[in-house]
This record gives structure tokens, C-alpha cells and sequence, in this order.
């Protein structure tokens, strides 16, 4: 039976993430730092659009693009809060959240034997995904002592004549690792240089604390207009307005992408769901003050947990985005599978180990701040007895 599975999908690893929570849920007082997930429920007024949808009648296909009026919500949001400018009736692409939008993008742009580069330690499925589209996944790796950003000179030394497309995630999930204007522009430059295009995942966006994002968050790549013809930007509702389940995600760039893009999704999915459309154009027009209660919610949250960490001895850098913390355990004299399986098992806390997100992430784990603030703290403490702290 094996034989009739396609040789390209057999290879597949299995998720590292998914692997592990199986493990997670089999076992009983756990608390669990590792699903990257927030702990709130949607705000009311968001999920009572989803729910006056429904009892209006929408449950119905909407245009597969998505409804007009969520490409327009989208549009004023991108530019209310990141400058970013486009076109909502040829430009922008509502799908089954940010993962659909990437799988689409790079089957939409990518030959077979053509190469993507993309970093890690990263999301788990970026290396899988090009590998379903037939093009070839090339690693640039991401070191702690530049604090887990993408450097331009290591992507230089991997382009190749071959190179298609860069698919990189800032903030970044497992690290938090957040790039400056300054960085995303360098990057933007070696984009252009080289004629790629720039896969730009920023479902993180608004998690960000490098500064007052209440005021105004740092750019996203889509915001510098000279590039915009290079850009694709993938985002959704997941993360920062806690909305998971909704499974609702976008895709922006340029209109000949976005069309091709549009028909892979036409033939795959059809349309994303209309009640969650609804809830996104709340979202969007009216959810900042959602967003911003819980981002200092995770600050606080973030600003307990990495001083524990280190006072355990987990080396751990103060991460700038999304919900996550990248903590070295090397000095356990454990490898980082080992580590968390024991933590869980003999101790009730689960985390991901970092080789999850790609080999270079061995020696560390992922810890998700996502929970609330006395779960933390009792992760904390059951850590500090597994170490003997």
C-alpha cells in the first residue's frame, strides 16, 4: 500500500509540533507552554458579527476572492496601521488563514526545481509546503548571537541562478526575533538585486514590542512602496485578535500573483468561510483596542517569564515579537527532545523541542506565553524541580 503513496509526499517528515502534543494528549495535568495559540476567546463584538451572519442568512459562497466588503477592511487596516497600500478589488486574496495563503503563493510563483530560501529555526511548514509545490527548500540558518535575525550576507552566499522567491517570518515564530526598518530594507535591496520575489509572513505583526505599538508599530515589508511589486504579503486574524478557530487569513501583492493565486484557491477551497469573513471585517475596522489589551497582557507575561528562565539557567534572549521564548537547555547535558519529553512526563509542563523548527533549533526549546500568568508561574516552579534550582 505504501507504493501507492507519491514518493514526494511519503518523504514528508511528520509535524515535530504535532508529534509531540499527540504525547500531550494522552497525559493529565499538564501545563502546556507549547501550543501557539492564545489562551483569550475572540472579543463578543468580533464573534457576534460571525453569529449576525449567520442568523442574516450569510451562509452562502461569497466571491472567491472574498466578500467586498472584508478586501475593503483589510485595505483601510493595512493602511491605517502599516502604510501599506493596495488594491482591494485585484490586489488582495481572503483564504483559509495564513497557511493556505502561503502554500498558494509559492505554488502559484514556483516551477518544479526551483529554490526558495526561508530561515530557521522557523514555522514548521515552510520547508514541507515547497516541497509539495516541487521546488526545493534551501535553509539559511539564524544564530542566537545575532539575535535569531536574518542576515543579508548569509543570503547571499545561498542564492543561486535557481533562486525563485525568499519566504521569511517576522516576528517570528519559535525565536521572537523582530527585524528594524533599517534590516527589512537590506533585505529588501538583496530582493531586488536578485529578482525575487519576497514571501513576507507577518501573521505576528501586531505582536510586537520593540516599541509603543499602540502608537504605531515598526513597517511591515509592505510598506516600503518601491518594493511593492516584489512583496507578498501573508497575513490573518489568528494570532493577534485570538481567532484561530476562525481559520481566516489574507494574501496581498501584485494583481497578477494574487490572480494566479486566486485560481488554485478557486479549484482547492473555493471560498473561505463566509460567518468568518463577517467576524474579520470587525476585526479589522473596530479591534485595535482588542489587540492592544492582549499584547500587554503577553508583555507582562514575557517580562515574568524570561528573567525565570534565566534565573533557572536557560539561557534565554529577550524576544521582541509574537509569544514565544527560545531558551538554550544545551547546559542540561540533554538534547532537546529528551528535555522536553522529560519535562512532561515526570514533571507536567510542555514545551517544543526546538529541533522542531528546523536542526538548527537543537539544543534549544519553545516556550509559549500564550497562558495565563499563574499557569506561568507554576510552569516555573515545576522547571526549577526537574533542574534541582
Amino acid at each position: 500500500m505504501k507504493d501507492r503513496v507519491a514518493p514526494h509526499v511519503r518523504e514528508l517528515p511528520r509535524s515535530g509540533i504535532r508529534k509531540f502534543f499527540d504525547i500531550v494528549a494522552q497525559s493529565k495535568d499538564v501545563v502546556s507552554l507549547g501550543v501557539g495559540e492564545p489562551d483569550f476567546d475572540t472579543p463578543w463584538h468580533i464573534s457576534r458579527a460571525a453569529v449576525t451572519c449567520i442568523e442574516d442568512g450569510g451562509t452562502h459562497y461569497t466571491s472567491n476572492l472574498g466578500t467586498p466588503a472584508i478586501r475593503q477592511a483589510i485595505c483601510r487596516y493595512l493602511s491605517r496601521r502599516f502604510s501599506a497600500s493596495f488594491d482591494w478589488e485585484r490586489e488582495v486574496l481572503v483564504t483559509i488563514g495564513v497557511s493556505e495563503a502561503i502554500d498558494l503563493a509559492i505554488r502559484a510563483i514556483c516551477s518544479p526545481g526551483d529554490e526558495v530560501l526561508y530561515h530557521e529555526p522557523c514555522f514548521v511548514s515552510y520547508a514541507p509546503t515547497i516541497r509539495l509545490a516541487h521546488a526545493v527548500p534551501v535553509c539559511v540558518e539564524t544564530r542566537v548571537e545575532d539575535g535569531f535575525k536574518l542576515k543579508v550576507a548569509d543570503l547571499e552566499r545561498l542564492v543561486t541562478p535557481k533562486t525563485r522567491a525568499l519566504l521569511l517570518n517576522f516576528p517570528c515564530n519559535p525565536t521572537g526575533a523582530v527585524l528594524g526598518r533599517g534590516e527589512m530594507e537590506e533585505i529588501l535591496g538583496f530582493v531586488e538585486r536578485h529578482d525575487l520575489i519576497l514571501l513576507a509572513d507577518e501573521v505576528y505583526s501586531e505582536l510586537n514590542y520593540t516599541e509603543d505599538a499602540d502608537e504605531g508599530p515598526l513597517p511591515s515589508f509592505a510598506s516600503f512602496a518601491r518594493y511593492r511589486d516584489r512583496v507578498i504579503l501573508l497575513n490573518g486574524f489568528s494570532k493577534s485578535w485570538a481567532m484561530t478557530g476562525y481559520r481566516l487569513g489574507y494574501a496581498c501583492g501584485p494583481e497578477d500573483v494574487v490572480a494566479a493565486m486566486m485560481k488554485i484557491h478557486q479549484y482547492g477551497v473555493m471560498s473561505a468561510p463566509t460567518p468568518s469573513q463577517a467576524a474579520g471585517v470587525e476585526a479589522a475596522e473596530r479591534g485595535d483596542k482588542d489587540v492592544a489589551k492582549m499584547r500587554r497582557e503577553y508583555r507582562k507575561r514575557r517580562d515574568y517569564l524570561v528573567p525565570a528562565m534565566n534565573g533557572l539557567g536557560l539561557a534565554t534572549r529577550m524576544p521582541e515579537g509574537a509569544f514565544y521564548l527560545f531558551s538554550d537547555i544545551r547546559g542540561t547535558g540533554l538534547d532537546d527532545e529528551t528535555f522536553a519529553l522529560r519535562l512532561l512526563k515526570e514533571f507536567g509542563v510542555a514545551v517544543v523541542p526546538g529541533s522542531a523548527f528546523g536542526a538548527c533549533g537543537a539544543g534549544y526549546v519553545r516556550l509559549s506565553y500564550a497562558t495565563s500568568l499563574d499557569r506561568i508561574q507554576l510552569a516555573v516552579s515545576r522547571i526549577s524541580r526537574m533542574l534541582g534550582a
